[in-house]
């Protein structure tokens, strides 16, 4: 009876009056023990009113719904697929949308819509995998920023390749302490690009030269990433500085100048094919046939190998190093070991003799700011007239 006047009366009804009758009946199908005649009634009601006209009577209908379990699962639908306003809470709370209807959505939907879908509180695989793929800069910063989004490596790595030029994306990435250490590289790659670009456009630098100062700035990054991954993570990394021809002979050096020897066995084992075990076998053996037959299987330049060979002496003699921080930057003291080492022979190359003399600079400079830091640290006061005098 209740219900056949509510039929009756919206028909004449303005639509703020006919948007909170719909709102009292929705919470009446919700919470009030109806009869299961009045129940059906109810929701044929329900139903009628997804046509109205007027979006304020749609929207009350989505506010009451949208976070029920227990909804009628055919109107939840109708309203996710409406326009925004109405949609949108529905998209984001409704635990009735399986995941095929929310993959479907995101195909389709606006920017507005994405984002509601990303900041839901149970994300599966299968729907960050469409945001990554379509979804906009929006969407993807909202899954970025959702604790309970079940990211794939893959799909970071979409999102990095559609929008890591953003700064808003690379800054909301690079703080995650459990990003995957190629993806965090892929990232530091884009900002990269994005400065070398822009020196260039200033003319503060030419473009040779804007590309080697961001390939060594590259290089810096990989070596800082690398002394944060492990196991998995470390093979993923290396797999990926392989795909992009990162790991080059140069980076590898760095590497093992750094003290940093795990991503040097680590690059071994991916251009040799060789199991980890014997790569670690053969390096600990420090005998020079053994060494050369490694760095050729992995192909790298024969220019080369008096350099690895000097800084596997130095690294056995001077040590390793002890922690992350100290594997991230080269060590003054192997540098000079090995170009003085490089410089005496006969046959050194001169790209190699350069590449060390510019490694030597780089530490040099490393070390005179981290005195000045600790000077600075102790509070010391500078004061010219103690100069003077």
């Amino acid at each position: 009876m209740i219900v056949r006047q509510f039929i009756s009366w919206i028909r004449h009804a303005p639509a703020g009056e006919r948007a909170e009758a719909t709102r009292a009946l929705a919470r009446a199908w919700l919470i009030s023990d109806l009869t299961p005649d009045d129940r059906a009634a109810a929701e044929g009601a329900l139903l009628m009113m997804l046509d109205d006209v007027s979006p304020l009577v749609r929207q009350a209908m989505a506010q009451v719904f949208a976070r029920s379990a227990h909804a009628p699962a055919a109107i939840v639908r109708a309203l996710a697929a409406d326009q925004p306003s109405v949609a949108l809470p529905v998209l984001e709370f409704s635990p009735l949308l399986i995941d095929a209807d929310l993959v479907d959505i995101v195909a389709t939907g606006d920017d507005a819509v994405q984002s509601a879908i990303a900041r839901r509180v149970r994300l599966p695989a299968a729907v960050c995998a469409a945001i990554a793929e379509v979804g906009s800069a929006s969407a993807a910063l909202e899954l970025i920023e959702n604790p309970h989004a079940e990211l794939a490596p893959f799909s970071w790595d979409r999102i990095v390749e559609r929008h890591g030029h953003l700064a808003a994306i690379r800054e909301s990435m690079l703080v995650l302490e459990d990003l995957p250490g190629a993806t965090r590289l892929a990232l530091v790659a884009k900002l990269s690009d994005t400065l070398q670009q822009f020196v260039v456009a200033r003319g503060w630098l030419t473009a040779d030269r804007a590309a080697r100062a961001t390939a060594e700035a590259l290089d810096r990054s990989t070596v800082a990433v690398a002394a944060r991954s492990r196991g998995d993570d470390m093979a993923a990394l290396m797999r990926h500085l392989r795909a992009t021809q990162q790991l080059t002979a140069g980076l590898i050096l760095r590497a093992l100048l750094s003290g940093n020897l795990e991503l040097f066995e680590a690059a071994l084992v991916e251009l040799s094919g060789l199991p980890q075990a014997r790569v670690a076998a053969l390096l600990h053996a420090r005998g020079g046939t053994s060494l050369t037959a490694l760095l050729t299987r992995a192909g790298l330049p024969e220019t080369t190998y008096p350099a690895f060979r000097a800084a596997l002496e130095a690294i056995h003699e001077i040590g390793f190093v002890g922690s992350e921080n100290g594997a991230v930057r080269l060590r003054r003291l192997m540098v000079e070991r090995v170009l003085t080492r490089c410089e005496t022979a006969a046959d050194a190359a001169a790209p190699l003799l350069i590449l060390l003399r510019r490694f030597a600079t780089e530490s040099a400079r490393e070390d005179a700011s981290a005195f000045c830091g600790e000077l600075i640290a102790d509070h010391s006061v500078w004061r010219p007239d103690l100069i003077a005098a």
